[in-house]
């Protein structure tokens, strides 16, 4: 995949984490694209280490699923590591 296509990734996956984790979620697109483009790599990352499969191209189910779970964690570990939370 091409910085173009993570872009692509990241904004919607890190959208979709922060919707999810509504209590934690920070920042606006700007966030959730950096949130999503990181998430991306660390959800490849754990397909390989743990499932023996990583990204695929823009179009495979796995690249949104790995990249949706990688933006979770990410997203978890920057609000345990920061402790900011949304305002109310």
């Amino acid at each position: 995949m091409g910085l173009l296509a993570y872009a692509l990734v990241g904004i919607i996956c890190g959208s979709l984490a922060k919707a999810i984790l509504k209590d934690r979620a920070v920042g606006g697109w700007v966030a959730s694209l950096v949130i999503g483009m990181i998430g991306a790599v660390v959800g490849g990352w754990l397909g390989v280490l743990l499932f023996d499969i990583g990204l695929g191209d823009l179009g495979d189910i796995r690249t949104w699923l790995l990249s949706l779970a990688g933006s979770i964690v990410v997203l978890l570990i920057y609000t345990s590591l920061t402790g900011k939370r949304a305002r109310a």
